[in-house]
């Protein structure tokens, strides 16, 4: 799963094993904010102009390979085993965080917190050590962040 993450960023030559992905978050490979300032309330806009749903997003945060969200957090996802433990945990996302506060964490969270080990899933500027196959391209499409946050404000 790690291994999929990394061979989109880096290309397939590199090994993703755990310690090497926790030393590249480590690392400060992240992408700063793009279009919208960070203020405290969030990015109010959303990144898509299509509705959310929630029905994907939660299929896409259940899927590892994919968003990589219970690679790190754990929620109430019980389908999926050997969740993280690394950040929060994502039950109660939706009483804790409004939709433009949880798109921010998700688009730049270095924007509210510049000591995270969150990936930036959407700003891709800045990027360096980046794949030819995965060059300009995002973690998750806008539609697909914008779903995982009609499934997270669920989470109450």
């Amino acid at each position: 799963m790690m291994r999929a993450w990394a061979c989109r960023l880096f290309g397939s030559r590199y090994q993703a094993s755990p310690a090497w992905l926790l030393a590249l978050v480590l690392a400060g490979l992240h992408a700063p904010l793009g279009a919208q300032a960070p203020v405290a309330s969030g990015l109010s806009e959303p990144l898509s102009a299509m509705p959310a749903d929630a029905v994907r997003g939660r299929k896409l945060l259940a899927n590892r390979p994919k968003s990589l969200c219970l690679l790190c957090h754990s929620g109430p996802v019980p389908e999926v085993a050997f969740q993280g433990n690394l950040a929060p945990d994502l039950s109660g996302v939706g009483a804790r965080y409004t939709a433009a506060q949880l798109r921010q964490r998700m688009v730049d969270p270095r924007a509210i917190n510049p000591e995270s080990i969150m990936p930036a899933y959407y700003d891709i500027t800045g990027l360096t050590r980046v794949s030819d196959a995965w060059r300009d391209q995002p973690i998750l499409s806008a539609q697909e962040i914008e779903d995982i946050i009609a499934f997270m404000v669920t989470l109450r």
